[in-house]
This record gives structure tokens, C-alpha cells and sequence, in this order.
């Protein structure tokens, strides 16, 4: 596939500021997720399930439902290996976090980035970028800051064996996020949500029916409410927005700035849930803010920007 030019800084911009506020804005999911009852498992599958059915809508609307048709037995292998890695990446973050202490399966959890930054030569075929260093670093240590005043630990068996889930769970969001922007080149968004979200609503229905089958799922109106809430808009709606982003920006750059979805988290906490925000929370949600605004700052460097998607692939 034939390189195109570097994105303008225009685009690289409102790149930047679409993945942020991606990160803003999922930073609400545990008040969604606070609204509704039912089994985990039951939750992901009415938020992929959802997205699924919204995305389904609008590209038969428009009439791209066309690109699936014509898409090549490669894109269709790559559409599929996204949805299984997306179910696997919630399986271990889950799984995780009932194993092992919340604080230890979060931060192990957000070493994602730093697997991004790694991986990206490997995966996309892009050099590394040497000035990620300082802020991917002021934004770990800032994640570290804020979940280390909830307690560390890995003194039993069982915690440890969460702690290795939480960093698999770091290791397929790598994987997503590095496989997304390759993915994108040739693929439009919406071909990308809906095939991703349709594999996975496909492995996970056993494991629903089988919770409701033993009383696992929503009770309530208002949790089903929530779950569509989780679907339409922190999915489908912002997964337009982040991946329409992710295609102006390098992946590594992206996974930065995504450090403003467990700060954002925190803050809402505060406001809408009565949890309390100390002062370690406030010194390393500045951290965390300073290095997004490190790599906001950064100049377009075209010997390593990511290429632009191909013609025709883009959907923002």
C-alpha cells in the first residue's frame, strides 16, 4: 500500500483533541455502569450489542453497508481477529479485577501505552519517537501517584495471578490500538466498529445467556436504559469520534492522551459520586494533563508521522 503524505497539523490538531475527548468522555462509563445491575459479561454484551445495532443502522442508511460486501477475505480476517482481542482484552481487565486489588489491576492495566510506544516499530512500521519519552512518563507517573494512595498488593497467589491478567489486559490494548491504525489505512471506521463489536457480541452471548440463566442480567428499565446509554453514545458516537482521530495521529501519541480517560474517571467520582479527591489524585491528574499538553505541543515530524488513510477509507 502506497504511502501518502503526513496529516497536515490541522489535521494532526483536531486529531489530538478527538482522542482527548475520547478519553473525557469514557471517563463517565463507571456512572453509567453504576446505573445498571447484571453480570459484567451481560453489560459488555449490551454495550457491543447496541453499538453494533446503531452503527448497522446508519451504514445501511447511508449505504455504505456496500464496503462489506466487496471487502477482500484479508479485512474480514483482520475485522474478526479485532473483536476476538477486543473480548479478550475485557475478559483479563474483569477477571483481573476480581482477583487482585482495584489499584493494582488499574495501573497494570494503563502500562498500556507504554506497550504502544514499544510495539508501534514492530506492528505499524513506524520509527519510534524519542520525544514521547518525557510525557509518556509524566503520564505513568501520574496514573501511579493517584491509584498508589488506594494500596499495592501482591502477597498471595490469587493477587498475583490478577496482577499478570491486568498486564495481559495492557498487552491487548496495545495490540487493539496498534492493529486499529494499521487496520484504518484500507477500512473505513464504521466497517471497523461494526465488524469488531459483532464478533464480540457473538463470543459473549453464551456466556450472557448463561448468566441470565442464573439470574445475572439487568432488573430494571432503567438499567437496560444505561446499557443503551453505554452502546450509543460511549461507543458507537465516540468511537467515531476516537478512531476518526487515531487516523490523524501516530498510536503512540494516542495512547497519551487516553490517560485522560482514568483522570476524568476520578474527577466525575468526585462530583457526581461523593468519592473523595486528594491531593494526590489533584498533583497527579496535573501530571497526567502535562504530558498530553507536551504531546499537543509537539511539532508534525514527517520522517515518522503515520501515513494517511488510503482514499476512500475515511469516515470521521
Amino acid at each position: 500500500m502506497p504511502h501518502d503524505v503526513a496529516a497536515t497539523r490541522a489535521e494532526r490538531i483536531s486529531g489530538l483533541v478527538r482522542v482527548a475527548l475520547t478519553g473525557v468522555v469514557w471517563g463517565t462509563i463507571p456512572l453509567v455502569l453504576r446505573a445498571s445491575d447484571g453480570d459484567p459479561w451481560v453489560k459488555v454484551f449490551y454495550r457491543v450489542l447496541f453499538a453494533a445495532l446503531v452503527i448497522g443502522i446508519w451504514m445501511l442508511a447511508t449505504g455504505r453497508w456496500r464496503e462489506l460486501t466487496t471487502m477482500d477475505r484479508q479485512k474480514r480476517r483482520q475485522l474478526a481477529g479485532q473483536g476476538l482481542l477486543l473480548t479478550a482484552n475485557w475478559l483479563l481487565f474483569l477477571t483481573a479485577l476480581d482477583l487482585t486489588e482495584v489499584a493494582t489491576a488499574e495501573l497494570l492495566g494503563y502500562t498500556g501505552p507504554v506497550f504502544v510506544a514499544a510495539l508501534t516499530p514492530a506492528l505499524i512500521g513506524e520509527r519510534f519517537d524519542r520525544r514521547i519519552v518525557l510525557p509518556l512518563a509524566l503520564a505513568l507517573s501520574g496514573i501511579v501517584v493517584i491509584l498508589a494512595q488506594h494500596g499495592l498488593a501482591l502477597g498471595s497467589g490469587r493477587q498475583a495471578l490478577g496482577a499478570a491478567l491486568a498486564a495481559g489486559s495492557a498487552l491487548t490494548y496495545a495490540a487493539l490500538l496498534l492493529r486499529s491504525k494499521k487496520i484504518l489505512r484500507g477500512v473505513s471506521t464504521g466497517a471497523l466498529m461494526l465488524g469488531q463489536y459483532i464478533v464480540a457480541a457473538v463470543v459473549l452471548l453464551p456466556v450472557v445467556i448463561y448468566s441470565y440463566a442464573n439470574g445475572g442480567g439487568p432488573t430494571s428499565t432503567g438499567s437496560y436504559a444505561a446499557l443503551a446509554t453505554l452502546g450509543i453514545v460511549h461507543t458507537a458516537l465516540a468511537g467515531f469520534v476516537f478512531f476518526g482521530g487515531l487516523r490523524h495521529i501516530r498510536a503512540d501519541h494516542a495512547g497519551i492522551l487516553m490517560y485522560a480517560e482514568p483522570v476524568s474517571a476520578v474527577i466525575f467520582a468526585a462530583l457526581f459520586l461523593g468519592e473523595p479527591l486528594t491531593p494526590a489524585t489533584v498533583i497527579g491528574g496535573v501530571m497526567v494533563v502535562l504530558g498530553g499538553v507536551l504531546v499537543a505541543r509537539m511539532e508534525p515530524a514527517p520522517s515518522i508521522e503515520a501515513p494517511a488513510p488510503i482514499d476512500g477509507a475515511e469516515v470521521s
